[in-house]
């Protein structure tokens, strides 16, 4: 016996509704799970209040978050939190000033620093 192709084996009745039954299934899985707005559970990021905290604030979070600063801080010591400045000034641009560059190393150095 041949095989007949897939397409004979559907009675046309079948084809003609199969756009309708995809859709339908597709408004049940709709009701199922309801859009819900995506929001992130994240609690604002508080530094320590000390000189240099207007610094980051001006400088740092308008690129990335604050979560990077106390993320880090177990692992970096003070000679790598100035490397990181250099790298965010060189590599990525950001317009920090000399000025403020001091203060945010020392800023970070003194509160977030990894003892030496």
């Amino acid at each position: 016996m041949r095989a007949r192709p897939l397409f004979r084996l559907i009675p046309p009745s079948a084809i003609a509704i199969a756009p309708t039954a995809i859709a339908i299934a597709l408004g049940l899985l709709a009701l199922a799970f309801p859009a819900v707005p995506a929001r992130a559970e994240e609690q604002p990021i508080t530094l320590k209040d000390a000189p240099g905290l207007s610094e980051i604030a001006a400088n740092c979070q308008g690129c990335h978050s604050l979560d990077y600063v106390r993320m880090n801080a177990p692992f970096i010591a003070p000679d790598v939190w100035k490397a990181e400045i250099t790298k965010m000034r060189v590599a990525y641009g950001a317009p920090i000033d000399d000025d403020d560059t001091a203060k945010i190393v020392a800023y970070l150095a003194a509160n977030y620093g990894k003892a030496e």
